[in-house]
This record gives structure tokens, sequence and C-alpha cells, in this order.
């Protein structure tokens, strides 16, 4: 099964995405403790979202928004020790998928939140990211039940509390599946107010678990104007990654 909006997006393209760019990276981070919670949604809602340039992408004519909660570790430029006191800290997308004319597939965020204030100055100027500052909690007890906080310090404020727990073995998900398609995305966009920039995400192929999740609290869709009608998330779990982190670049006209 294809997922396609306008022009379609073919299954070797999302898996071009796995070669390693060019070039040095960036930065480094270790990536833990992943939740990918998603839900179908019509695209005419997403598509006056995006900026000029985007398009929405679909799985089987639906759209999808996903909130991701994790932890980042080791967080330094490449080259670099990590930094003690800005190297660890949490994080919650709220994220959908998109491409440029049927090439390119990536993600659009809605909106990101971090722990750190370090961070959130530092993503907004180098990647122009929509980035907030926001209190978050991270624990898991005995039984592998990770449980999630966010509460939003910047205006306008949110909230976001959940916790979930793995089940079944991890692996790769299979290329033309809706797995693959939601979560083996390697190209993140945003505006600068005035261009569409991207950057590249390189790490392995994501070992995902199927999910389950326990509670869930959240306003951020709802805020968007996003009406999931209650539904349960779709929900994957991944324990931990590397991952390097490229330049941004603008997107040529």
């Amino acid at each position: 099964m294809s997922a396609t909006s306008g022009s379609p997006v073919l299954d070797r393209d999302r898996v071009r995405a796995w070669q390693r760019p060019r070039g040095p990276a960036l930065m480094r981070q270790r990536w833990e403790r992943l939740a990918f919670l998603h839900w179908p949604v019509e695209p005419a809602a997403i598509a006056p979202l995006l900026p000029a340039g985007l398009e929405v992408d679909t799985w089987d004519g639906a759209a999808y928004v996903g909130l991701v909660p994790f932890t980042i570790t080791r967080a330094r430029p490449s080259g670099l020790p990590p930094l003690p006191g800005l190297s660890s800290f949490h994080e919650l997308n709220f994220r959908t998928y998109v491409h440029r004319g049927g090439a390119e597939p990536g993600v659009w965020f809605f909106s990101l939140d971090a722990a750190s204030r370090a961070a959130v100055a530092l993503a907004r100027l180098a990647y122009k990211l929509p980035y907030h500052h926001a209190r978050m909690a991270l624990a898991e007890d005995s039984a592998g039940v990770v449980s999630f906080e966010s509460h939003r310090i910047d205006p306008p404020s949110t909230r976001f509390a959940c916790a979930y727990a793995a089940e079944a073995r991890a692996h790769p998900a299979r290329v033309g599946t809706l797995p693959f398609f939601l979560i083996e995305r390697y190209l993140l966009y945003s505006w600068d107010g005035r261009r569409l920039r991207t950057a590249r995400v390189w790490h392995r192929p994501y070992p995902i678990q199927p999910a389950r999740v326990e509670e869930l609290e959240q306003d951020l869709t709802a805020r968007a104007n996003l009406s999931l009608e209650g539904r349960p998330p779709l929900a994957h779990y991944c324990h931990e990654l590397d991952v390097r982190i490229y330049r941004p670049r603008r997107v040529p006209i």
C-alpha cells in the first residue's frame, strides 16, 4: 500500500533517506524511551496549517498527527564531549508528515517542547524550529512503564501527561507498512518567516515495539483545532538509539 497526496511518494524515495548524508554531522545525541502516539485525521484539516511548498503526506487517504515524548542524553557538537548540565533533557514533539511534490518526505513540527532553555534557544536560532521551554518529568517503574509529564512555560501554555510501556519484541518497521510511514523519517522542515528550510538526521532504523498507553491527557491537538474525537492512539515504543543531526539548509525555490 502506498502513501500519497498529490504526487505519490514512492517507497524507494522513503528508503533513500536511510543513506547517511555526506559531510560531518553538526550534533550528536542519544534518544531514549520514545513513545510514538499517532492518530489519523482528514488531510483537509492539516493542509491549511502548512507553509507554501509542502504537501500533506497521507497513508491510505488519511493524514496523521503524532505526539512523541522522549528524553535526550549525550547531546553535544560532533567531536566534543557532552557538556555537564546541557547534554541531557526531556522533549515532546507535536508533528505531522509532509513531502514536496512527491519527493523528500519528512516531518513538519507544529511545536516542540524541551526542558532546556539552552536547547530551545539554539534550535530556534539555528534551525528556526518552533521550540518552547517546558517543565518536564520522566520516570520508569520496575514494570517498565514510563510516565512522562510536560507543562509548557512559554505561552501559549500546554499540558501533556502519559504513561506508556513496550509490548512484544523490538524490530525495524517493514518497508511499505504504516509504522514505516509514520516512524522512519529522516528529514525535518521549518519556516524562517520567509523561506522553507530542511535538515537531515541520520541513525539506524528504529527498533520499534508495539506499545500500550495506560493514561493520556493532552491539549496540544485541541489547541491546533484538530479533533481526535476521543480515539486512542496507535502506539509504538523505542528504547534508545544514537542520532546524528546535520546542518540546516534553505530549500531552493
